[in-house]
């Protein structure tokens, strides 16, 4: 069963409250309910928009029992607007599990695009933007947090991740030991007053911020690894067995998987040259 409400999930402004659209506008006027992170920071943008519409909390420690109340209201024909503390919700922020109900209660959505402290950010860092990972904030226990960028440590695409001041030193430092001294952007207040971008190695930057207090929110993005894995003639005689038993011929198999794994040719050949057909 289709219920008739539907909830939009609005982008807003991450700083400078005319990075808004219009269509954002007319949404949050029009809603029956505009459910907010941080209500405090929506009313400003209320204000400045004289905006009317009623307005609640919606947030981690209520996201359980205040989401059964929209999923309720939704099912009622309400239309309800989503909106995260800044940016887009659902990043990040537990509007994910709202988003998420919605689908499962067959409850029509619609996002309308806007800021992005992620997107924003990669963009500004001025690094490759063709293929990137994001990984929101940085796990708090050292050992958690290196144990991910190790993870990470041989991946060539773009890292970007979300980080408070007051861990910035620590982070910067299991980077530089975990992933080595990469070129960094330490993006921080984003369309704000005091926006400001650091870019250089992460030694770098290391040493300039240890003469400045920073604040803000922050944005680390990082360049991916330059160094190109080695991979055995096992796992690539493994890849080309895998693709064989698809139904796809040796010989394409051999160039698809030195395409995908961007290997030459010839060292996939010599790894998988033994490998007999595969009758289908």
């Amino acid at each position: 069963m289709k219920f008739k409400g539907k909830l939009y999930i609005c982008a807003t402004p991450i700083g400078n409250l005319e990075d808004v659209t219009l269509r954002v506008l007319r949404i949050l006027k029009e809603a029956d309910l505009v459910a907010a992170e941080d209500t405090r920071k929506t009313r400003k943008l209320f204000s400045k928009y004289q905006i009317r519409a009623p307005l609640t909390s919606y947030y981690e420690h209520n996201e359980e029992t205040r989401g059964k109340v929209l999923i309720k209201k939704l099912r009622e024909g309400k239309t309800v607007a989503l909106v995260s503390e800044a940016g887009m919700p659902g990043i990040s922020d537990p509007g994910h599990k709202l988003i998420r109900a919605c689908i499962e209660e067959n409850i029509d959505l619609e996002v309308l695009p806007g800021p992005s402290a992620l997107i924003s950010s990669l963009v500004i860092s001025g690094l490759p933007t063709d293929r990137f990972t994001f990984q929101g904030f940085l796990p708090r226990k050292t050992g958690e947090r290196r144990n991910l960028l190790k993870k990470l440590a041989g991946g060539e695409e773009t890292l970007v991740f979300y980080e408070s001041p007051h861990r910035l030193r620590a982070s910067l430092g299991e980077i530089l030991s975990s992933l080595g001294d990469r070129k960094i952007a330490v993006v921080r207040e984003l369309t704000k007053k005091f926006e400001e971008v650091l870019r250089g190695s992460v030694s770098e930057i290391i040493k300039r911020i240890e003469e400045i207090k920073v604040r803000g929110e922050i944005v680390l993005v990082v360049e991916g690894s330059f160094l190109k894995p080695q991979l055995s003639a096992d796992f690539l005689r493994n890849e080309v067995f895998k693709q064989m038993k698809e139904g796809i011929s040796k010989k394409d198999a051999i160039t698809r998987t030195s395409r995908e794994k961007k290997v030459s040719k010839k060292q996939v050949y010599e790894a998988a040259k033994d490998l007999p057909a595969i009758e289908n």
